[in-house]
């Protein structure tokens, strides 16, 4: 067979190329650190390094979702637990009020101070983060949640959104509690229902529970009772007579069109008071009553100013346990996040080690094999350049 100088000349440079590519590749990996750099060096490994590379970026973008919402979270159950132990301090400021040793001026001294605490909650609620939202107006973050009204009402201007992080595939966790849901929507202390007493009043009774007992047969109105001798009569909003309880007891409670209510203690003829449907109140309208109470030198210690002062304690109560009930929420989602953030931190490890099974160099055997590539490319270049410089003169 016969080689011609061009085939010779191809073979030794094709030779030389093949054995320069293979050790500029080892050079590569050693520079890297990685086995794998290309698809070209192990398209299989390549594959599974790409996947796994993936759900690490996946797992990185979770974490930073957790630390925002941990960060939001931690920051609305610690303003929360203020508040919380603000409103629970209310209670006691108010009965320390109705003492009846105390004097007018007594009296508008706890006032005031309830106005501060009014005013230290309502800060609360108004709060904003570290990047100038605020906390509790759900998904309206630039608008302040809570302001007086014309009336001097304390209203919500925000909205009951809560903001999700995604903490993990097809998992997410509320960022945030909206404000009415902590400060606006407590239940009403009677239940479906508030009582509204009379300066007339001479029993000393108050409406102890007002609840809707079949909704299939309740009638939505504004109930007013009245004492006519030893029976308890129940007319509508149009004075229409609904029920008479004759010979009233107040340990049987009343029941008629859907709803039941029971009194604490014994009305006396004459006596008249109403209910009207509100199933939720506010801790700042609770406050705003209980400062126009102590206020009212002709309200406190008389039969309607104890009755009033029974609803405003049950609605203090209601809505300090509000703002308790939407912590905990807080407090378990920071737990879900924590239980989630340590799931990721051994997923990221599991994948980290594989990544490096597929893809990290073994330095010995690099090398090892560097050294082998030089030495057959000296070999291959000092073969070129011998047989390169042969001729048939160098046999004649």
């Amino acid at each position: 067979m016969r080689i011609s100088t061009a085939q010779l000349f191809n073979q030794n440079i094709n030779s030389i190329l093949n054995k320069q590519s293979a050790t500029s590749q080892i050079i590569d990996q050693l520079s890297s650190g990685k086995r794998v750099n290309t698809a070209g060096d192990d398209p299989v490994a390549a594959i599974a390094i790409d996947n796994l590379s993936q759900q690490n970026a996946l797992v990185d973008q979770y974490m930073k979702n957790i630390d925002y919402a941990n960060n939001r979270l931690s920051l609305t159950e610690s303003k929360l637990g203020m508040a919380e132990n603000l409103a629970s301090s209310t209670r006691e400021q108010v009965l320390r009020a109705v003492n009846g040793t105390l004097s007018d001026t007594d009296r508008q001294t706890i006032a005031e101070e309830l106005r501060g605490t009014l005013e230290e909650l309502l800060a609360i609620a108004n709060s904003k983060d570290e990047s100038g939202n605020y906390m509790f107006s759900g998904n309206e973050t630039g608008t302040q949640p809570f302001a007086f009204d014309a009336s001097g009402n304390i209203v919500y201007s925000g909205d009951s959104g809560v903001r999700q992080s995604i903490v993990a595939s097809g998992v997410t966790i509320g960022a945030n509690v909206p404000g009415d849901s902590a400060f606006m929507n407590a239940p009403s202390g009677l239940g479906d229902f508030s009582a509204n007493y009379l300066s007339s009043q001479v029993g000393d009774f108050d409406v102890e529970s007002a609840r809707i007992s079949n909704p299939a047969t309740y009638v939505a109105d504004t109930y007013t009772f009245t004492m006519a001798g030893a029976n308890l009569e129940v007319r509508d909003s149009s004075s229409t007579l609904v029920t008479t309880v004759a010979g009233f007891d107040p340990s049987t409670p009343v029941q008629f069109n859907g709803i039941e209510v029971k009194l604490d203690g014994m009305p006396v003829a004459g006596d008249s008071f109403s209910i009207t449907p509100q199933s939720s109140v506010s801790i700042f309208d609770t406050i705003n009553q209980a400062i126009s109470l102590i206020e009212d030198p002709n309200k406190v210690n008389t039969p309607q100013g104890k009755a009033e002062l029974a609803q405003i304690l049950n609605n203090i109560d209601g809505g300090v346990n509000q703002i308790s009930i939407e912590r905990g929420v807080s407090g378990i989602g920071l737990k879900s996040l924590e239980s989630y953030s340590t799931s990721h931190v051994e997923e990221k490890l599991v994948n980290s080690s594989a990544l490096s099974l597929l893809e990290d160099l073994d330095y010995a055997s690099a090398i090892t094999e560097l050294e082998k590539q030089q030495v057959a490319l000296q070999a291959a270049s000092s073969v070129f350049s011998k047989v390169g410089l042969t001729t048939l003169f160098d046999y004649i």
